[in-house]
């Protein structure tokens, strides 16, 4: 199953422009629009989620902005790394605080909430925004998922996050969409453990369940909250993902 929330965006930067917010990308050609957006829907359909027609500019923006230099990388300090023979089994980081766009989805699956989420966030990125302009890609997207009562699933409700390019941590740009929201999220120390392909909650659990036996009994975690950062273009078979056990404070 592929997921649309980061469809086309590999090799996709936060590109240097010049302060003309106006200086737009050339214009695809009708036919090319329109395959484009057949491609999205076809990737979309695979999770009952549908693409709006709204959705070809923004489609059409981030394409064209993919033969960029690298994207952004969220910022953090390594920690720690706990290796087996050689390998990194997982990793213990800090991330400090800054602003991050942020929307609450609550569809049936967990694959709708993050591709309906991210597809508005996709609009604000691509000049839906206070500043006309557009402002970059960063990753890794990070979704945060509450666990149900019994711990055997999760809640509906996903909130989806896109950091903040470094150029606008200081004078956010304002979203449209009032669904959107900007935040200012503290620091976050985590453990993540890397695990590849595609993130649906039957794939996200077992991961969880995994680190868990790798840390063993510890109360220093939340058992309740879990994020997943997404870093790789979905068209990539063997494309990298993250689990992330969230620290309590101390």
């Amino acid at each position: 199953m592929a997921l649309i929330s980061l469809e086309d965006l590999d090799g996709l930067e936060d590109e240097e422009l010049d302060n003309d917010i106006t200086d737009n990308p050339e214009p695809m050609e009708d036919d090319e629009q329109q395959r484009l957006y057949t491609h999205w829907q076809a990737i979309a359909s695979t999770h009952q989620v549908s693409v709006p027609r709204e959705m070809t500019g923004p489609i059409q923006e981030l394409t064209q902005r993919n033969q960029a230099q690298e994207r952004e990388q969220v910022p953090f300090s390594s920690i720690s790394q706990h290796e087996k023979m050689g390998k990194v089994l997982f990793e213990e980081r800090v991330y400090p605080a800054g602003k991050w766009a942020c929307i609450i989805k609550g569809e049936k699956l967990y694959e709708q909430s993050i591709s309906m989420g991210f597809m508005k966030l996709m609009k604000f990125i691509c000049k839906e925004n206070s500043v006309g302009r557009y402002l970059g890609m960063t990753v890794p997207i990070v979704n945060s998922i509450q666990m149900l009562e019994d711990g055997n699933g999760f809640q509906k409700d996903i909130l989806t996050a896109y950091y903040l390019p470094a150029q606008f941590q200081a004078n956010p740009p304002q979203p449209t969409d009032p669904d959107i929201t900007i935040l200012q999220r503290e620091a976050l120390r985590v453990i993540t453990l890397t695990f590849f392909g595609t993130t649906t909650e039957e794939t996200i659990m077992p991961q969880i369940n995994l680190l868990w036996e790798m840390l063993g009994p510890s109360e220093e975690m939340h058992r309740n909250s879990y994020m997943v950062a997404v870093y790789d273009n979905p068209g990539v078979s063997c494309r990298r993902n993250e689990i992330w056990f969230i620290r309590r404070d101390p």
